[in-house]
C-alpha cells in the first residue's frame, strides 16, 4: 500500500471525526490506538462510508507500524486526553524512531502553559505543534474550527489538510457552509482554520474561546430562568421566543440548541425533557483557566468568571435544597401578557448587550496574553475562524470581524462604532431586565456582571480614590494624585495629628 498523508493517534470520538474528515477530503490516514478495538471502529466506519476505490484509512497496530506507514517528514496527530497522556504518546514516539523533522500535532484541550512546556521539551527530537479544535464531535466530522500554533514550518505543512477539513463560510454573508453528509465534503468558502501564532497562543485563544461559551451559555440559562419562573412560560413557550430571536442579532449555534434542548419530550415522563434534567452543571476546566488568567494577566473577564461560579454553585444542589426551605425571596405575581411581551423584549436586548461585553472582555483577555507573552494575534482572524465550525459561532463575530478590520489596535470592542451605537440602543432594556429579575428574586450574575463591567468601562472616575485612601491608611500602600504627574507617590501619616502628607521617592 501506498504511505499514508498523515498518522493518527487516538480514535476517541475527537480521533475518530477528524480521521474520516481527513479521508474525505482525499488523504489518506493511518490510524492508531492502544485499544485496538476502536482501529477496528474506524475502518468499519470508513468501509461503510467510503465511495472510493482507493484504501482511505490504514489500521495500525504499534507506534512503530504507525510511523512505517506515514510518508517522511512524518505529521503525527494526536487525540488523546490533556496532560500526562500528552507526553506518554510523546515518549512512545520518541522510542518507535520519531526524528527531528517530523511533526506532532497535539489537538486535545491542553493547557496553553503545557504546549509551551512541550514545544521547549522536545525541541530537536521532533517539531511540537498543537491545534485547537472547537466543534465537538459534529464538527470534527464535517468541519471544525481550527486554532493552531507553533512553528510556522509545522504550519506550511499542514495547512493544505487544515483547511481543508475545516468548517467554512461564505464570504459575503459571514454565514456557515453546512453539509453534514460523508464522502461529500464542502470545499468552497473561506476556511475556518488560520495561523494563530508561536508557543501556545492557539491553544490559549481555544481556552478564552471556551471561556466566552461558558458566559454565552450562562447568559442564555439566565434568560431562559426568568422566563420560565417569572413569566411562567413552558419550555416550548420559550423555545419558540428562542426561535424568533435566531432570526436576528442572536443568531447563533446556542441559540439554535437551547430552543431544541427545550422542545424535547421526555419518553419516560412525558414531561419536557430540560424538567427531568438535574440542574448541577459539569465543567471541564478551560473556563476556570480563562478565569484565573484573567486575575493573572488583571485584565477583566467579570461575565465569563460569573459563568464559572454560576456552575460551582449548581454543585451545591444538597445544599440548596436545604437552603430552599429556610431562606426567603420575594413573592412575584403572575405578569399581564402586556408585562410579559415587555419583559421578553427586555430580555433580549439584555442577552445582546450581555454578549457584546463578553466578548469583549474576552478579545481584551488576548490582547493582555499577546503583550504579556510577545505573541501577535489578528483578531480580525480569529474572529473568522470562530464563525463557523465551533460551539460560539454566530452571525454576530462577523461585526466582530468588521470592527478589528476597521481598527486591528482596537483596545476594546466596546469602543468600535458599531459597538457604541448598539448598546446605546439597547441598554435601557437591559438594565431594565436585570432590575426585574432582582426584584423577583431570580439570580442573574452573567447579565449584572456584564452590565458592571461596561458601566466601570465608560466611567471617567471610579471609587478607586477611596480604596487607595484606605490602602495607605492601613498598609501605607501610597497613591497618585490628580493634580501631579503620574508616578508620583505620596503618603500620608494618618495616625498623627497634622496627617502630614509625603512625596515618596
Amino acid at each position: 500500500m501506498a504511505l499514508c498523508d498523515i498518522g493518527f493517534v487516538g480514535l476517541g470520538v475527537m480521533g475518530k471525526s477528524l480521521t474520516l474528515n481527513l479521508a474525505d477530503n482525499g488523504y489518506q490516514v493511518a490510524a492508531f490506538d492502544l485499544d485496538q478495538g476502536k482501529v477496528e471502529g474506524v475502518l468499519a466506519q470508513d468501509r461503510l462510508e467510503n465511495k472510493t476505490d482507493a484504501t482511505r484509512v490504514q489500521g495500525c497496530e504499534s507506534f512503530v507500524d504507525l510511523l512505517a506507514k506515514v510518508k517522511a517528514p512524518r505529521t503525527i496527530v494526536l487525540s488523546v486526553p490533556a496532560g500526562a497522556p500528552v507526553d506518554s504518546v510523546c515518549r512512545k514516539l520518541i522510542e518507535a524512531g520519531i526524528g527531528p523533522d517530523d511533526t506532532v500535532v497535539d489537538t486535545g484541550n491542553s493547557l496553553w502553559s503545557d504546549t509551551v512546556r512541550r514545544e521547549k521539551m522536545y525541541d530537536g527530537l521532533f517539531m511540537f505543534f498543537s491545534t485547537a479544535v472547537s466543534g465537538g464531535e459534529q464538527g470534527a466530522r464535517f468541519g471544525p474550527s481550527l486554532m493552531p500554533s507553533g512553528d510556522r514550518r509545522a504550519w506550511e505543512r499542514i495547512k493544505p489538510m487544515w483547511q481543508a477539513i475545516a468548517a467554512k463560510v461564505d464570504p459575503k454573508t459571514g454565514k456557515p457552509i453546512e453539509r453534514a453528509e460523508p464522502g461529500n465534503p464542502v470545499t468552497e468558502g473561506e476556511p475556518c482554520a488560520e495561523y494563530i501564532g508561536p508557543n501556545g497562543a492557539g491553544h490559549y485563544v481555544k481556552m478564552v474561546h471556551n471561556g466566552i461559551e461558558y458566559a454565552d451559555m450562562q447568559l442564555i440559562c439566565e434568560a431562559y430562568h426568568v422566563m420560565r419562573d417569572a413569566l411562567q412560560m413552558s419550555p416550548k413557550e420559550i423555545a419558540a421566543v428562542f426561535r424568533e430571536w435566531n432570526q436576528g442579532v442572536l443568531d447563533s449555534y446556542l441559540i439554535e440548541i437551547s430552543a431544541e434542548v427545550l422542545e424535547e419530550m421526555d419518553s419516560a415522563t412525558d414531561a419536557p425533557l430540560v424538567d427531568v434534567i438535574l440542574d448541577r452543571a459539569g465543567q471541564k476546566g478551560t473556563g476556570m483557566w480563562t478565569a484565573m488568567s484573567s486575575l493573572e494577566l488583571a485584565s477583566p473577564a467579570p461575565t465569563i468568571t460569573a459563568a464559572v461560579y454560576a456552575r460551582a454553585m449548581s454543585a451545591l444542589k444538597s445544599e440548596r435544597v436545604h437552603a430552599a426551605c429556610i431562606l426567603l425571596g420575594p413573592q412575584g405575581e403572575k405578569p399581564s401578557e402586556a408585562e410579559k411581551a415587555a419583559t421578553i423584549a427586555q430580555l433580549h436586548d439584555a442577552l445582546y448587550c450581555s454578549k457584546i461585553c463578553a466578548y469583549a472582555q474576552g478579545f481584551q483577555l488576548m490582547a493582555s496574553a499577546a503583550r504579556a507573552n510577545g505573541w501577535t494575534l489578528d483578531f480580525a482572524a480569529i474572529a473568522k475562524i470562530w464563525r463557523a465550525g465551533c460551539i460560539i459561532r454566530a452571525v454576530f463575530l462577523q461585526k466582530i470581524t468588521d470592527a478589528y478590520v476597521r481598527n486591528e489596535d482596537l483596545a476594546n470592542l466596546l469602543l468600535d462604532p458599531f459597538f457604541v451605537d448598539e448598546i446605546a440602543t439597547h441598554q435601557m432594556n437591559w438594565r431594565k431586565a436585570i432590575a426585574n429579575a432582582t426584584v423577583l428574586g431570580i439570580p442573574c450574575g452573567a447579565f449584572s456582571s456584564a452590565l458592571a463591567y461596561y458601566d466601570s468601562y465608560r466611567l471617567e472616575t471610579l471609587p478607586a480614590n477611596l480604596l487607595q485612601g484606605q490602602r495607605d491608611y492601613f498598609g501605607a500602600h501610597t497613591f497618585e494624585r490628580t493634580d501631579a504627574p503620574a508616578g508620583e507617590m505620596y503618603h500620608v501619616e494618618w495616625g498623627t495629628a497634622e496627617r502630614a502628607m509625603h512625596k515618596m521617592g
